[in-house]
């Protein structure tokens, strides 16, 4: 069967509010003004270049994040949205291998994938914090789809994300690019940035592939 490869925060992860906060957090300490309008203007899911587009200094930039780590830390957040592991498991069961290629931290996102259960649906995960190009670069999902054994079939394997670069890099890569409605990528910028088709959550897309379960 395919590859099916998830972003994991705002697609698998109900982790954005958080995220959201502690960025409001740090950079208020450093002086900086933060709302929902510059998030939307200046996310990409390489943070260094996301900070100096929020006017963070390059000198600052390794404090802002190990400060940003530790505030979100604090917030803990476990929840997945809503029926993603029930989809998961419909997907496992109908043949797809999985995996996730995620901008979040490597430690962060393995003890939330113990925490919900999903390691074993899973088991192939390019972090942002590896030593890999950062999304829309094409080489972490190529990265996921070799390791799940799946290079060869990069047409029939689908990416799932919620904003524009995750589209960008699925086709980069030749995949189809599945998007998912969030704070940070909208429908029409999410089709425009290639996605194939657009869902208000995973859940959703899981029963246009499978039927309702």
């Amino acid at each position: 069967m395919d590859a099916i490869v998830f972003d994991w925060d705002g697609t698998l992860m109900d982790s954005m509010p958080a995220i959201f906060d502690a960025n409001m957090r740090v950079l208020a300490e450093y002086g900086l003004p933060f709302d929902e309008e510059r998030y939307r203007a200046s996310y990409v899911p390489d943070w260094r270049l996301m900070y100096r587009r929020l006017g963070v200094g390059d000198d600052d930039l390794d404090s802002v994040g190990r400060r940003w780590l530790e505030l979100y830390r604090e917030m803990r957040p476990t929840a997945l949205l809503p029926r993603i592991q029930e989809s998961l498991r419909r997907l496992a069961g109908a043949g797809f291998v999985m995996g996730i290629v995620t901008a979040g931290d490597r430690d962060i996102v393995e003890d939330q994938l113990v925490t919900n259960g999903l390691g074993d649906l899973l088991p192939v995960r390019v972090f942002g914090s590896d030593p890999v190009a950062a999304k829309p670069h094409p080489e972490p999902l190529r990265l996921a789809l070799r390791q799940l054994g799946r290079i060869e079939r990069i047409a029939a394997a689908r990416y799932v994300g919620d904003v524009p670069d995750d589209m960008r890099m699925a086709r980069a890569v030749g995949t189809l690019g599945i998007g998912i409605e969030s704070s940070i990528g909208t429908r029409g910028e999410l089709l425009a940035a290639g996605a194939s088709a657009v869902y208000s959550g995973v859940a959703d897309f899981v029963d246009a592939l499978l039927g309702r379960g």
